[in-house]
């Protein structure tokens, strides 16, 4: 985003979209720049837009599915790169502060089973932005963290510090022992971060 009020002035258009023509009955304010800041630091936000109204709950069902997917439209409609998709937020009600919380319990349970048992833990399936969330939490505790898994199963995974992580495994044909498309031995997937 090269210039953040233009940018919010397309995130504008799309709400007064939404909320005309939609059909939804929201209010909402959108803060560009500094003032956009997370206080929580979990995400890099330079627009965050904040939603009130008789739909503001709408927006919350299915564990804030419809905020993640504007979320996602916008990020489409300024032409973010994947890695940048959290510089424009959308909350309702509070929701982001309560997950933020919410996530920050979570990984500090994680950590401590990690210390207590010295085995992984495994989070449930996640989307990219908390999966980076809890990456970015779980950087000030001796873990180490992993995401694994391909699509909707991706999730995260915390290490104890110095464990040997596993490379993953190649999705596809049969065991992933061979790839049948160049007739010899396929290598193994090996990702990190979101």
């Amino acid at each position: 985003m090269e210039d953040i009020n233009q940018a919010a002035q397309e995130v504008a258009s799309l709400m007064r979209l939404l909320t005309t023509t939609g059909g939804f009955r929201l209010k909402f304010r959108i803060t560009a720049g500094a003032g956009a800041a997370d206080p929580d630091a979990m995400e890099r936000r330079d627009i965050y837009v904040e939603c009130k109204g008789p739909d503001a709950d709408l927006m919350l069902d299915n564990d804030g599915e419809l905020l993640r997917a504007l979320e996602h439209v916008a990020a489409k409609a300024l032409h973010l790169e994947p890695e940048d998709h959290d510089r424009v937020s959308f909350d309702a009600n509070g929701f982001k502060a309560n997950r933020a919380r919410m996530l920050r319990e979570t990984a500090q349970r994680a950590v401590a089973t990690v210390q207590d048992t010295g085995e992984p833990y495994h989070f449930q399936p996640s989307s990219s932005r908390e999966r980076r969330m809890l990456h970015m939490l779980l950087r000030e505790f001796p873990v180490q963290t992993q995401s694994t898994g391909e699509g909707p199963r991706r999730h995260l995974v915390v290490y104890p510090q110095g464990y040997r992580i596993p490379a993953e495994r190649p999705t596809g044909f049969g065991s992933g022992r061979f790839d049948r498309g160049r007739g010899r031995a396929a290598r193994p997937v090996v990702r990190s971060g979101c």
